[in-house]
C-alpha cells in the first residue's frame, strides 16, 4: 500500500479551513491539515501554492459528439451562412471523395440574416458530400442534397422533414443515424478518447453520458463506458439510457439510469421545446410544426416509465426544458407516487435534465418529488439576457426568468451541473461564473453554491453522497489548480465576468492522477 503527501497548497475544505496538505492511501484521503503536522509517505508532490479542490463532475455529455467537434468541423464560431459554407469548403479539401461531412454548432439566432445554407450551397461547398451540420442544440441539423437522397422516401414521411433541409424531430433523427453511421469504430474511440483526456485536463474527475436512440447506438454507449475510470486514466464515465420502458435496457447495457436523452421534448434553438405560449419567432414553413414546439410523450407514459424503473432499481428520467414538457413530466411523476408511494419515488432521486423554462408551481412540484435538475450554467450565458437567442424566442420578460438555478436551490432543489457538451464547451470553472452571474440578478447563485452543484451535486446525483468532498475518508479525488490571484484559505477563486479562470495543473481520480499538466 502506497502513500502520497501532496503539500504546500490552499486545501478547499470544511473539514479542515486552513489545510495545506493531504495525505493519499489506497485512493482515500488519509489525512488532511498542516505542512508541519504532516506525516510520512512514500511520495511527495509539491503544490507551490496551488489551489486544491474537490474536481468538478459534469452531469450531462454527449461524449463522441464532443470529440468529433474538438477534433473536427466546429461551426460554434460562424456568424453567417457565408462563413458556414466556407468553413465547410476548407474542412472538406482535406476529406477522401466518399467521406460524410460532420460539422456541429452553428446558431443561426448569432446572425444578422438568420437563414442557414441551402442543401444546394452544402452540395457545392461540400464538393457533392453527404453533408450534416447540427444546429448547437443539436436537436436539428442542416443537410446536403447527397445526405437527403441517401435517406429517402423515409425521411419525407417523417415529422420534422422539410424541403429548406433543415430538418427536425424524427427526420432529424433519420438523416443523424446515417452521418454518424458514417464514422469507423477506431474513429468513434478516438472520438470518445478525445473527449474523456479534454474532461480530465479541465479538472473533471466524472461524467454522466446521456446516449439513447436518436442520439447514439449502444455500441457507442457501451464502448464509451469501457474507456472510463482511473484504471484507463481517464475521468468515471456513468451512462444514462434515454429508451421508453427501457429500464431492463439500461442495466443491461451497464447503465446507472433508464433517463438522460428521454425526449420530453427539443430544444429552444431548434423551436421545438414544448411551451405553453407560442415562439414569438416562429419561422418554421412545415404547417404540421407547432407554434409551441412538441411533446414527444404522454403523462402516462412518463408514470409507467418512473414505475419501470422503482422496480428494476435503476434512476428514471428525461429530457425536458419546455414549461409545458416539464409540468407532463410532473404529472407523470405524481401518477408514479400514486403506484409505488412518494417516498419510494423520492428515493430514486430521478431526474429531469436542462428544466429551462420554469415557475413556481414547477418548482414546487421538483421539491415534491425530489428531483434532480441536472442543468446547464452556460446556457444563460450563451442565449439569456435581453439580446440573445432566449429573448428571441421566448421575448424579454420569459428570457429573464429562464434557467433560474438560484431560486431552485434557494427552495431545496437538488441540482447537478454539466455543459450538455458540445452544446456548450466543456468548461466547469465558466459554468460556476455562469450561474454565479445570471443575467437576471434574483436568480444569481453564491460561488460556494454553485461549486457543489457542479462537484458534490454530481456525485449525489449517481447516489454516491460521500464523494465531493476533501476530508479524512472520503475518496480522493480532486483538482491542482493554478489560480491567477491569492485564494484566501478554504475559499474560491475570484471569478467575477472579467476575471482569469484557474489553470488546471492535476486531476486525480481515487488517488490515481488522470492528467498531469507538464
Amino acid at each position: 500500500m502506497t502513500s502520497t503527501l501532496y503539500r504546500g497548497g490552499r486545501v478547499y475544505s470544511a473539514a479542515d479551513p486552513r489545510a495545506t496538505a493531504l495525505l493519499v492511501r489506497d485512493g482515500r484521503v488519509a489525512w488532511l491539515g498542516a505542512d508541519g503536522d504532516a506525516p510520512g509517505a512514500d511520495a511527495v508532490v509539491g503544490l507551490d501554492g496551488a489551489l486544491v479542490t474537490p474536481a468538478f463532475v459534469d452531469a450531462h455529455v454527449h461524449s463522441t459528439d464532443t470529440g468529433i467537434t474538438l477534433a473536427g468541423l466546429n461551426l460554434g464560431a460562424t456568424r453567417s451562412a457565408a462563413e458556414v459554407l466556407d468553413a465547410v469548403a476548407s474542412f472538406s479539401a482535406n476529406l477522401a471523395p466518399d467521406a460524410v461531412v460532420l460539422g456541429h454548432g452553428w446558431d443561426e439566432s448569432t446572425w444578422t440574416a438568420q437563414q442557414p445554407p441551402s442543401p444546394a450551397e452544402l452540395d457545392r461547398a461540400g464538393g457533392g458530400r453527404m453533408v450534416y451540420l447540427s444546429q448547437a442544440s443539436i436537436h436539428s441539423a442542416i443537410c446536403s442534397t447527397a445526405l437527403l437522397a441517401a435517406a429517402t422516401p423515409e425521411v419525407v414521411a417523417t415529422p420534422g422533414y422539410d424541403e429548406s433541409g433543415w430538418l427536425r424531430r424524427a427526420a432529424h433523427h433519420v438523416v443523424r443515424g446515417i452521418a454518424l453511421g458514417s464514422i469507423r469504430p477506431a474513429q468513434r474511440r478516438d472520438a470518445q478518447a478525445t473527449a474523456l483526456s479534454t474532461a480530465a485536463s479541465l479538472g473533471i474527475a466524472a461524467v454522466h453520458e446521456c446516449g439513447g436512440p436518436g442520439t447514439s447506438d449502444e455500441s457507442d454507449f457501451t464502448g464509451l463506458l469501457a474507456l472510463g475510470g482511473a484504471g484507463h486514466g481517464r475521468p468515471e464515465v456513468y451512462g444514462y439510457w434515454g429508451e421508453l420502458m427501457g429500464a431492463a435496457k439500461a442495466k443491461e447495457l451497464g447503465a446507472v439510469g433508464a433517463g438522460g436523452d428521454l425526449y420530453a421534448d427539443g430544444a429552444l434553438g431548434s423551436r421545438t421545446a414544448h411551451l405553453r405560449e407560442p415562439y414569438r419567432d416562429n419561422v418554421v414553413s412545415d404547417s404540421a410544426e407547432s407554434s409551441c414546439g412538441h411533446g414527444y410523450v404522454t403523462a402516462e407514459q412518463v408514470g409507467e416509465h418512473l414505475v419501470d424503473c422503482v422496480r428494476h432499481g435503476v434512476q428514471g428520467g428525461f429530457h425536458a426544458i419546455g414549461d409545458q414538457a416539464i409540468t407532463t413530466v410532473l404529472t407523470g411523476f405524481r401518477s408514479a407516487a400514486q403506484m409505488v408511494g412518494l417516498e419510494r419515488l423520492r428515493g430514486g432521486r430521478h431526474r429531469i435534465e436542462h428544466v429551462e423554462i420554469v415557475d413556481k408551481a414547477i418548482i414546487a412540484g421538483l421539491v415534491e418529488f425530489g428531483i434532480v435538475a441536472s442543468m446547464q450554467p452556460a446556457f444563460d450565458r450563451l442565449w439569456g439576457g435581453d439580446n440573445q437567442m432566449y429573448a428571441q424566442r421566448l421575448g424579454l420578460a420569459r428570457s429573464l426568468e429562464s434557467n433560474p438555478m438560484g431560486a431552485m436551490h434557494g427552495v431545496g432543489v437538488a441540482l447537478a451541473f454539466g455543459s450538455d457538451s458540445p452544446v456548450t464547451p466543456l468548461d466547469p470553472w465558466g459554468s460556476v461564473r455562469a450561474a454565479m452571474w445570471h443575467y437576471n440578478p434574483a436568480y444569481r447563485m453564491s460561488a460556494r453554491a454553485a461549486f457543489a452543484a457542479h462537484t458534490r451535486g454530481g456525485w449525489r446525483a449517481v447516489h454516491l453522497d460521500d464523494e465531493g468532498v476533501i476530508a479524512p475518508g472520503a475518496p480522493a479525488t480532486f483538482a491542482v489548480w493554478e489560480t491567477p490571484a491569492g485564494v484566501a484559505p478554504n475559499s474560491l477563486p475570484t471569478l467575477d465576468p472579467a476575471s482569469e479562470l484557474p489553470l488546471c495543473r492535476r486531476t486525480v481520480l481515487r488517488g490515481s492522477t488522470i492528467f498531469e499538466r507538464n
